[in-house]
């Protein structure tokens, strides 16, 4: 991830490629991300922030439609990440920094929605960086990831320790939603598409029904 030449490369051409291979060459995956991303990044004064944003793919799309104040913070540890982000993904209401998805640099509540698409299954400690994307999300705000889930393929004999090979960690069904209803969140929704799973919940209000922005 710190390769100029990947940074261009992952944009272009592995991401979207990933994103298909999740769904075992069909458009399932391609399909639920893309209402995903409409939904997150309607018009409105929000605040967004897109963790492990890599070469800023989903931060620009994120940003484009939101109004007035409303921007889109997309976060990588990545310089060369960064560097191609500013180089294709600018725009008006995006913003690109630096940072530790594992220690995120901003306060309490600071966001109206926190996402991590794409990248989970390669952060060290995933754990740790779902709790700081709550810590950071304001009451009421949502919280979306995309990542790996364990399914009868990917849980046959010697799958596991051929993927671990590369880096990527298959998540169990339940290990990213019971993170979220541990800390609180009654109501959260999963969807799997192949190899993939989308997870959205919202943080709950204080002293009252949480509900959507």
């Amino acid at each position: 991830m710190q390769n100029p030449m990947f940074a261009g490369f992952y944009e272009r051409a592995w991401r979207p490629a990933f994103t298909r291979l999740f769904s075992l060459g069909g458009e399932a995956t391609a399909d639920v991300d893309r209402e995903l991303v409409e939904h997150l990044g309607r018009p409105g004064e929000r605040r967004i922030l897109d963790v492990a944003c890599g070469p800023g793919n989903y931060t620009a799309r994120l940003g484009e439609r939101l109004t007035g104040d409303g921007c889109c913070i997309g976060l990588d540890f990545s310089a060369p990440m960064l560097r191609q982000a500013v180089a294709d993904n600018s725009g008006e209401r995006v913003a690109y920094v630096r940072g530790d998805a594992h220690r995120l640099p901003f306060p309490d509540d600071s966001f109206d929605a926190v996402v991590c698409l794409a990248a989970l299954y390669l952060i060290p400690d995933p754990k740790v960086v779902i709790a700081e994307l709550m810590r950071v999300l304001q009451p009421g705000g949502e919280i979306a990831v995309f990542t790996t889930v364990r399914t009868r393929l990917s849980g046959l004999p010697g799958v596991q320790s051929v993927v671990g090979l590369t880096g990527l960690h298959i998540f169990g069904r339940h290990e990213i939603t019971r993170q979220l209803q541990r800390a609180g969140i009654a109501d959260v929704e999963q969807t799997i598409t192949g190899q993939a799973q989308y997870v959205r919940a919202y943080k709950p209000r204080r002293g009252r029904d949480q509900k959507p922005r």
